[in-house]
């Protein structure tokens, strides 16, 4: 999100909508790339030959569709990109075999996974498409990170929007990932939030989480903050 193109006039918020997203094998870093390719707005392309890491792909919810062949997924692909939707499809085929497929084609992705183990293929790829990393050029700024118990299904939205409410306008990123990482997380998701922020929005967070906690706007559940930077556990009540 930090290097999406800014808002256009069919948008208000930054993103990648209308763009193509290469996300290589669909292993670990893969899935939480496809996941940064969803709350970004982008139409996401992933590939694993993994018969369980298909099968989670769709449990977990992080992609719409899982196909057999580059021809099924770049059909729903182009209407999407077209329309400027947010899309992931996975083909169930090892990424090599994909890659050169799209390259026999001419398929270029817009935005390409660095630092990619899918294949020799991503190489030629990067000459013309946009590298993204999972590296962030704000990497000093701590995690905060909110846990509930009891009710997460309850708690968490409220929970979600203080944390959105803390964030200042300006913070065009990270209000987006607050707003949508929750749906695209899908069950990774059910009850531990995690946004990278100041220290100074990581503490007006836990004092609204600890005000509504005593006032009883946010009851039944146990709830625990804190930074990654030193796991400084700032509110940690029920």
């Amino acid at each position: 999100m930090q290097t999406a193109p800014p808002a256009t006039e069919t948008s208000d918020e930054n993103s990648f909508g209308g763009c193509l997203f290469y996300a290589g094998e669909f292993n670990e870093q893969g899935r939480a790339m496809v996941v940064a390719g969803n709350v970004a707005g982008a139409a996401t392309l992933t590939a694993t030959a993994d018969i369980p890491a298909q099968k989670q792909a769709i449990r977990l919810g992080i992609v719409d569709f899982l196909v057999t062949s580059l021809d099924e997924s770049l059909r729903i692909l182009k209407n999407e990109i077209r329309k400027r939707n947010t899309v992931a499809v996975c083909v169930a085929a090892a990424p090599e075999a994909v890659e050169c497929e799209m390259l026999e084609r001419g398929v270029v992705p817009d935005l390409l996974r660095s630092h990619s183990d899918a294949g020799a293929a991503v190489a030629k790829f990067g000459s013309r498409a946009k590298p993204i990393s999972p590296a962030s050029a704000r990497e000093s700024f701590p995690l905060l990170i909110w846990q509930a118990s009891g009710t997460p299904a309850r708690s968490m939205p409220r929970l979600d929007a203080l944390a959105l409410d803390c964030l200042p306008p300006e913070e065009v990123a990270a209000r987006r990932w607050a707003r949508l990482a929750p749906r695209y997380c899908g069950r990774l998701a059910e009850s531990i939030r995690v946004l990278r922020c100041d220290q100074n929005i990581a503490r007006r967070f836990a004092e609204r989480v600890q005000a509504a906690i005593a006032t009883g706007e946010v009851a039944g559940v146990e709830v625990r903050i804190r930074t990654a930077l030193g796991d400084q556990v700032l509110v940690e009540a029920s």
